[in-house]
């Protein structure tokens, strides 16, 4: 049976880590790595559930979040990372995810959304209809959404061109927008410099 105050976590970490010339999840942050950094940052906002979408060294993350994690986390996989975009991760992710009431959307290079912007979104979610739900930053729609699990068939049923972005422009009656005073809602991490300002600006002192 749902039950209805459950809210998973659902962090895509299968890419290649391309433009960074580095791998990525692995990568030291805040004395412990990238990966850990943003699961933890979903477990302090009280998401009790994450699964965790590896490709590319998958093994290598599953074994250090493995040494630090137990039941919470659920491992799966897209087997054809390297050929397929991010939609098809987020596919599998669902796939993999128990029932619940909504689940946070997180890549595995944004590791410092604060507590308070998960909490801010999950209360702002109604009650009386299913919605996704957007951190907004100076307007901009940025990540981690709050989703619906409602929505869990429309995202693994569409086969069309645009990805996530065009489902949400069928779905966009659904749509909450919801301010954030958050710098972390930009901070996806794609290249050296982005670490390097992220680094800066978060923890300087220590990495």
């Amino acid at each position: 049976m749902r039950k209805s105050s459950s809210t998973c976590g659902l962090i895509l970490a299968a890419g290649l880590s391309s433009r960074m010339g580095d791998f990525k999840p692995l990568m030291p942050f805040k004395g412990k790595t990238m990966i850990e950094s943003t699961v933890d940052s979903l477990l302090s906002a009280g998401v009790k559930r994450i699964v965790i979408v590896l490709g590319y060294r998958g093994d290598d993350i599953e074994s250090v979040l493995r040494h630090h994690y137990g039941k919470e986390i659920i491992y799966t996989r897209n087997p054809h990372y390297e050929t397929t975009d991010m939609l098809t991760s987020i596919k599998y992710g669902i796939q993999a995810m128990p029932c619940c009431k909504s689940f946070f959307l997180l890549p595995g290079d944004m590791p410092v959304v604060k507590k308070g912007t998960f909490i801010k979104l999950m209360k702002a979610c109604p009650t009386v209809r299913p919605a996704v739900l957007f951190p907004t930053l100076e307007g901009h729609r940025k990540h981690p959404p709050l989703i619906d699990y409602s929505f869990r068939e429309a995202i693994l049923s569409f086969n069309g061109e645009g990805g996530l972005r065009q489902i949400w422009k069928q779905q966009e009656d659904s749509i909450i927008h919801v301010p954030v005073d958050d710098e972390g809602v930009w901070m996806d991490l794609d290249t050296r410099e982005d670490y390097d300002i992220c680094i800066s600006r978060f923890c300087p002192a220590k990495i």
